[in-house]
């Protein structure tokens, strides 16, 4: 069983979605407007968020997707939009997204993502740090330190450095890191990876020895304390 909010301003959409959800076995709230939406979000607990993009009085979700973020609530959210294209789907995802599905759906397309979301949210529940060399990870505080000292990281950066770490000592792929982290099924052929690789490393390296994000030219990345 699944908290879900569902943030939906079209009346059919919403009960399409709660009638599914709630016929899975799942616990469903709907809200209709951004501010309620927000407040609920960030006020209760929920196992995901499903999240329109375009909400009333010109609001866009991922206005509240960044506010959510900004406050440290990382609830797995995935956006629903009418809004379908590559850029818009990259917006979102580069916003802090967890998933982005295009309007129209398919609710068992939709249930099977939200599955998807909560099962790694929770198969992860039970670890509650992780290190490398003179790096930590709480991930309850979701936080990052090395040598013991602070290191703020953006929500996707944490969530790269995360998958990182969990298989640290291993090569990551492109298609690996689109996949569990962009919830990318496709290469959109843009440098988001290595954007956004660069932008860890420059943290997580930059004045501490030895580095631990390393490419691995051809392939992919690894973290690891051992020099390559």
């Amino acid at each position: 069983m699944m908290r879900c909010l569902v943030i939906e301003d079209e009346v059919d959409t919403s009960r399409y979605i709660c009638n599914g959800l709630k016929e899975a076995g799942h616990v469903v709230t709907a809200c209709r407007d951004g501010a309620d939406g927000l407040a609920r979000a960030v006020n209760e607990s929920w196992d995901v968020i499903v999240l329109d993009r375009m909400l009333p009085n010109d609001v866009d979700g991922l206005s509240i997707l960044s506010t959510l973020r900004g406050l440290g609530k990382m609830t797995p959210v995935i956006i629903l939009s009418a809004l379908s294209g590559l850029d818009e789907r990259v917006r979102g995802l580069r916003g802090g997204c967890d998933d982005y599905l295009a309007k129209p759906f398919a609710f068992s397309e939709l249930a099977a993502r939200l599955d998807a979301l909560v099962r790694r949210s929770r198969s992860r529940e039970d670890i509650r740090e992780l290190h490398l060399a003179d790096l930590k990870v709480d991930l309850a505080r979701r936080t990052v330190e090395r040598d013991g000292k602070a290191i703020p990281l953006q929500p996707r950066e944490f969530r790269l450095l995360v998958y990182l770490l969990l298989n640290q000592e291993q090569v990551v792929t492109r298609t690996m890191l689109l996949e569990a982290v962009w919830d990318y099924r496709f290469d959109p052929q843009t440098n988001v990876i290595d954007v956004q690789i660069s932008r860890l490393r420059n943290k997580i390296d930059n004045g501490f020895s030895p580095p631990l994000i390393h490419t691995v030219r051809g392939v992919g990345y690894m973290i690891s304390a051992a020099p390559h």
